[in-house]
């Protein structure tokens, strides 16, 4: 039987506060199973501790108890197989203008990861990855590419970010907040690129989200975060109607 794709065992997160502790997770048992991707929805107001479960996923931080594992392989655990990690574990963030270098073209994102993770032998191949993942999440043309950020709408760099991710072919996502910042209009087009990445490519989210009415859109399982612990938890449908 294979790893979980994703697991928590016993996490917690505590951080100082003016000579006291804060706790931001409480001990927290999570899994993200590997034999159908699903999009698993983290859900619940500012500060009830939804970025630090993402942060502690992604390896961005510590935690103070337990342990993160991704197919089996502790994530904060340094050696040979962080790269790994680093390459099947990728991230969309809340702000879609703010994860930008506004000095560069769209196109320096792609290449730093093509580079980076070495994904292609020549110019040739490269431009055809790129172009397969732009039309994975809608968009057309490679004249985008040599545009800069702020000649972009939020839904098209958030799109970017998307297929940023999908550049690496990963296993999960964690997109924290992916649609706070955009338009209401353009939320409908970024949820259906995660369900096509789910459904058409077999990539898993861990969705992070305060709105509920997408939790129960795109979410096939959520949880229910309260001042740092799991309120309530099960198949979106069920938790959604009949709490």
């Amino acid at each position: 039987m294979s790893a979980p794709l994703l697991k928590f065992e016993q996490v917690s997160k505590v951080y100082p506060s003016r000579g006291q502790s804060l706790q931001a997770l409480a001990p927290l048992d999570l899994t993200v199973g590997a034999e159908r991707a699903e999009i698993v929805t983290v859900a619940g107001e500012s500060g009830s501790g939804k970025s630090t479960l993402a942060n502690l996923a992604l390896g961005f931080t510590t935690p103070t108890a337990g342990r993160v594992l991704f197919e089996g392989i502790d994530v904060h655990a340094p050696g040979g197989d962080a790269r790994y990690v680093r390459r099947n574990v990728q991230a969309v963030f809340q702000d879609p203008f703010g994860v930008y270098n506004p000095f560069y073209r769209i196109e320096h994102v792609f290449n730093t990861v093509l580079k980076n993770f070495a994904l292609a032998p020549d110019k040739a191949t490269a431009e055809g990855l790129v172009e397969d993942a732009l039309n994975v999440v809608g968009l057309r043309g490679l004249d985008i590419l040599r545009k800069y950020p702020h000649q972009l709408s939020g839904g098209q760099r958030q799109r970017i970010m998307m297929a940023r991710a999908y550049l690496l072919k990963p296993k999960l996502i964690v997109a924290d907040e992916p649609v706070s910042m955009v338009d209401a209009s353009l939320r409908a087009s970024i949820l259906d690129v995660m369900m096509s990445l789910r459904d058409d490519h077999g990539i898993s989210f861990l969705y992070i989200t305060h709105d509920l009415a997408t939790a129960y859109q795109v979410g096939d399982r959520i949880l229910l975060f309260y001042q740092g612990q799991v309120a309530e938890q099960g198949f979106a449908g069920d938790v959604i109607s009949n709490p």
